[in-house]
């Protein structure tokens, strides 16, 4: 879904995802963050994807987790909304803090070719985009403070 801006007449593109989390197995402790490779544009990222016409921000995020995981996945607090430019077009995009619920298992597909969970230091590592990273720092602000 797209919006379009009366000011300078462009299309801005509308889109949500969620910065998916869990408690790491085998007992260890803190957190590990779900990041997605998309073999289109060879990058690692969030999962999120364009809203559908009439449909809810918070549906869309969920539903891109879904699509591009495999997983369900409980949504939290809504995190930093990102603004910036892709493929020559503006670009937001609302994100979710998001649990993942547990025992969902990963198939690769069209969309994403490989899901990695990585502690929140080597996810920032591994995000291709600068703004991506600042999605990990607000959502374990966002989780030290529930």
């Amino acid at each position: 879904m797209s919006r379009r801006d009366a000011r300078d007449d462009v299309t801005t593109v509308l889109a949500a995802g969620c910065v998916l989390w869990r408690h790491p197995p085998r007992g260890t402790h803190g957190l590990e963050i779900a990041l997605v490779h998309r073999p289109r544009y060879d990058d690692w990222s969030h999962p999120k994807g364009k809203l559908k016409r009439g449909e809810d921000a918070l549906r869309c995020a969920v539903r891109e987790v879904a699509e591009e995981t495999g997983m369900g996945c409980t949504p939290g607090v809504e995190l930093p909304t990102l603004h910036y430019v892709a493929r020559g077009r503006p670009k937001e995009v609302r994100y979710w803090a998001a649990e993942a619920v547990p025992d969902e298992t990963f198939v690769p597909n069209r969309e994403v070719d490989r899901l990695l969970w990585l502690p929140p230091r080597a996810a920032r590592g591994r995000l291709t985009y600068d703004h991506d990273r600042t999605l990990v720092d607000a959502l374990l602000t966002a989780l030290d403070a529930s």
